[in-house]
């Protein structure tokens, strides 16, 4: 039981290591969205790019050795124009991201519900104000994936309500994990 203990405070620990992580972002985005949403395009697009050089160098430097199952040139013309197409396209990038964010954020709102649930079955009085943020982070997260709109700093705002909520809740969940 020690041992599952332990895991317990492991994956609340490692949730509060990635909500740091959003808020970072987040505050981020607040501070520099333009700048934000193309130097993360860049950064793809670059990571794209020499993945496909790698991939065709791979390709000529092996060829004539095992041809028949070799893929690395295509994978990375392939490759070269993802990259281009995310260097260029910088505002669908940053569409993407706000969908996988909001993605995230409500998969982590209803892991959240899930728990003060939980909570609530072993008598904890915490499980309502559990309940109540968890709630609270779903509805970011369906804000960011609805609403086309939303312009970087919401998403960046909504990013740093969502990881101080799910601090907040990590904290209520590691204290709890003795009557987990």
């Amino acid at each position: 039981m020690e041992h599952f203990n332990k895991i317990l405070k492991k994956v609340g620990f490692s949730s509060i290591v990635v909500s740091l992580i959003f808020a970072i972002l987040g505050l981020v985005l607040i501070m520099k969205p333009e700048g934000t949403v193309k130097f993360i395009s860049y950064i793809i697009g670059t990571m794209f790019i020499l993945v496909g050089i790698v991939r065709i160098m791979t390709y000529v430097f092996s060829k004539n050795k095992y041809d028949f199952y070799n893929y690395d040139m295509l994978f990375g013309i392939i490759s070269i124009l993802i990259g281009i197409v995310a260097i260029i396209y910088t505002d669908t990038i940053g569409t993407i991201f706000r969908i996988i964010v909001g993605i995230w954020i409500i998969y982590s709102g209803l892991t959240r519900i899930d728990l003060s649930i939980k909570l609530k079955e072993l008598n904890s009085i915490v499980w309502t104000y559990s309940l109540g943020l968890s709630v609270t982070m779903l509805l970011c997260g369906i804000y960011i994936l609805v609403n086309s709109g939303a312009i970087v700093i919401t998403i960046g705002v909504l990013m740093l309500v969502y990881a101080i909520i799910d601090i907040i809740e990590s904290v209520f969940f590691m204290k709890n994990v003795n009557k987990i």
